[in-house]
């Protein structure tokens, strides 16, 4: 029995990550109500999941905090610029349906826009908790980053979708979005995003003006 709840089980190891999503997930739904904090808090819960992804160790609500405190000049432009952006092509494809012809025009530009705005915005929080760069940079990234890895970015979309899908499968399920629903797909954009960083961070300025920044870690190594 004692092997179930040793440090180096699985069990253990899940019970912890688990516990960890649990924190992660209360701490971004509180700092997010506010809503013009959405960004601020979804940059430090991308600072603590891309932690979580690479199974460094830390302390959540710590290091959450550190980073709210931090993030708080970007994480408030791209809190109007998140919501902006989803509120303009649910706005457009209301107006295609509302439409007496169905105008076409409606559904391309939403459309368009749709795939423009979830390619911008699917890295540039991870980048943003990540990297030192400019709001405007981190942006045309997250965008190049979805063009140069494609199929990476669909599968991890496709992923998010039946996340949210099975969330909302039923009222029990539902439970599952207040618990953990946010905070886990967080943790899944993380972990394809830090695969991908790796693999840029091989060649220096690709995707940030200044290199990574450093972890306590990094800083008690110095």
């Amino acid at each position: 029995m004692a092997g179930f709840f040793s440090p180096d089980s699985k069990l253990y190891r899940f019970m912890t990550k688990l516990t960890e999503l649990l924190v992660l997930n209360i701490m971004w739904l509180v700092f997010s109500l506010p809503i013009v904090t959405l960004g601020i808090s979804t940059i430090a819960a991308f600072t603590v999941a891309l932690r979580i992804a690479e199974n460094d160790e830390g302390y959540i609500a710590r290091d959450f905090l550190k980073a709210f405190k931090e993030n708080w000049k970007q994480g408030i432009p791209m809190s109007f610029i998140t919501i902006i952006c989803i509120w303009a092509v649910y706005l457009d494809f209301q107006i295609y349906r509302a439409s007496a012809e169905n105008s076409i025009m409606f559904l391309i530009i939403g459309i368009l826009a749709a795939y423009i705005f979830t390619f911008s915005l699917l890295y540039v929080y991870p980048l943003l908790a990540r990297y030192e760069n400019t709001l405007l940079n981190s942006l045309r990234n997250s965008f190049r980053i979805s063009m140069k890895y494609f199929l990476r970015s669909l599968l991890m979309i496709l992923l998010l979708a039946v996340e949210i899908a099975a969330m909302f499968w039923n009222y029990t399920t539902m439970i599952l979005i207040v618990l953990v629903g946010p905070a886990f797909a967080i943790l899944t954009v993380s972990t394809f995003a830090m695969a991908i960083f790796r693999e840029l961070e091989k060649v220096p300025g690709t995707v940030a003006e200044d290199e990574p920044a450093a972890t306590d870690d990094d800083e008690e190594q110095e």
